[in-house]
Parts: C-alpha cells; structure tokens; sequence
C-alpha cells in the first residue's frame, strides 16, 4: 500500500516532467538589458535539433532566454502598487534609434502665461451639455450641437438697431469675425514662438505696418472698383499713387525697317551656327 510520502513524490514528479527548471544553464552567458527588457543570445544553434523539429527547436530556445530574463527582472528592487508586485527597471544599456525626432517643448502663449501670473487653472469641459430647447443632452460643438444659434428661424430685432437690418447676416458676420481673429491670433502666437513676423497682405492688420505696406493697402483698395479707381475721390493733401509693379513695353508694329531687318539677319545666323559637328577622322561603328 502507497504512502503518502510515495504519493507526494509521485506528484513531484509528474509536475517535474510537466514543467521546465527556472534555472538555465547557457555555455555563453547571455547580455541581458533589463531597461529595454532586451536579451541577446549568443549561442551557437545546434544543427541536428534545428533539422530534426525547427519549431520545437526554436521555441524552446525562446523560453530559456525569456526565463533568464524573468529571472534577472526578479532579482531587480520590488515594490507593492495596488496589491500588486512591480519592479522598478534600471536605465537602458543599449541605445536604440527612435522611429521619430525628439518632440520640441511647447512655447507658452500670451494667454498661459497670463493664467499662470494670475493662478488661473483650467477647468476641463464635459463634451455632453443639457438642451433646454430640446430637453436631451447634445454635444457641447459640433454636429446637432446643444443651443444651436442656427435652428432660429426668427430673432428680434434689438430697440436701438436699424430695423431694415439683416439679423441673420448680422450674426453670421460676427461669426466670421470671430473665427478671423482666432485664426490671426493663433498665427501670432506661432510666429512669437519662432520669433518671426505675421506677414501683412493686403489689408490684413499688423502690429506696426510700414509705409509701404499701408501704400499698397490705399492703392489696393482704390482700384478695388469696376472702374479701376479712375473715378475715386482724392484725399485732401494726397499726393499721386506710383505704379505698382511693371508695365511690359512691346516693340510698335510699324518701325524702323533697319533695326527689323538686323534681328531677322541674327535669328538666321544662330540658326545656321547651331549645325551639328562632324569629326570626319571617326569611323562609325
């Protein structure tokens, strides 16, 4: 009759031949690199064993390296987070490239540092906000947006406004104007971070316009008519715009017979000059 010594032997063993020994034995020591959780093994392959089961062969070699990794990782500093066991890496050894350039530090806007002097934090907005029109919750921007200004299909007219005037141009214009001083504002605070210039076209508002610039703001806008500003009224004291950009001059088509006939002379010339050269000495293959 089997006693429980025999039995618990026997279970030894069977759980043995089931699962492999954490310790490996490797005739040249693997580089482990903990940081990168990086092995290299530099182990010959043997061969026979490759040919006779690769996958096996291979798949085996897999598990040593990654028990000997398991097993550096394990005598590694540990600490407990949360009911559970973490350990804290060491810096990488090998230098490994990065698939893209090192990010650059974000420049603070006139508006961060502002909030920061002021000790201004930012709240984070729910993206759902309660219709009262509609009595759901929709999405605070976008499509089927909550309080949409769109959806009036009348809006009063104010006490002290023009009552001739268009509401809704009025406020798809302020609209526009909005979204035109972000915009500018937004390219302002890239060009401070570059430490360049907003560059003014046209109208376009800059923090110190030059006199050029304002020149050709005034010619712009005075030959913006259909007649080319030929009937603008002038400016008390204003003096005559210069021409702006270049006037190309044709030759008249009927002019001096002399000077024709000498540019028909040269245009044959060149193109008698152009005739390929033959080395005669040569002989064609």
């Amino acid at each position: 009759m089997a006693t429980v010594e025999d039995v618990l032997e026997s279970l030894t063993q069977n759980q043995a031949s089931k699962y492999k020994s954490i310790e490996v034995q490797k005739d040249i020591e693997p580089q482990i690199d903990p940081g990168n959780l990086l092995i290299v093994d530099q182990n010959p392959l043997e061969l026979k064993k490759l040919r006779a089961d690769k996958e096996g062969y291979l798949k085996s070699q897999a598990r040593d390296d990654a028990q000997l990794l398991f097993n550096n990782i394990w005598n590694l500093p540990t600490e407990r987070v949360e009911e559970a066991i973490c350990v804290k890496l060491p810096d990488p050894t090998t230098i490994l490239p990065r698939e893209k350039p090192i990010p650059k530090v974000k420049t603070v806007t006139r508006w961060e540092q502002y909030a920061q002097l002021k000790g201004i934090q930012r709240r984070k907005k729910g993206r759902m906000v309660w219709d009262e029109e509609l009595k759901e919750w929709r999405p605070r921007w976008g499509y089927k947006r909550a309080n949409d200004e769109t959806r009036d299909w009348v809006i009063e007219v104010p006490g002290n406004a023009d009552p001739n005037e268009d509401q809704f141009e009025k406020r798809l214009k302020a609209k526009k104007e909005r979204v035109a001083k972000n915009e500018l504002q937004r390219l302002r605070n890239i060009a401070r971070a570059t430490k360049s210039k907003v560059p003014g076209v046209g109208l376009t508002p800059t923090e110190k316009p030059s006199k050029d610039e304002v020149g050709l703001a005034l010619h712009v806008a005075k030959t913006s008519t259909a007649s080319l500003g030929k009937f603008t009224d002038k400016l008390p004291k204003e003096k005559e715009a210069k021409r702006v950009g270049k006037k190309r001059k044709f030759d008249p088509a009927i002019g001096d017979f002399k000077k024709e006939k000498e540019q028909q002379l040269n245009i044959i010339n060149i193109m008698e000059n152009k005739k390929p050269k033959l080395d005669i000495t040569k002989q064609g293959r």
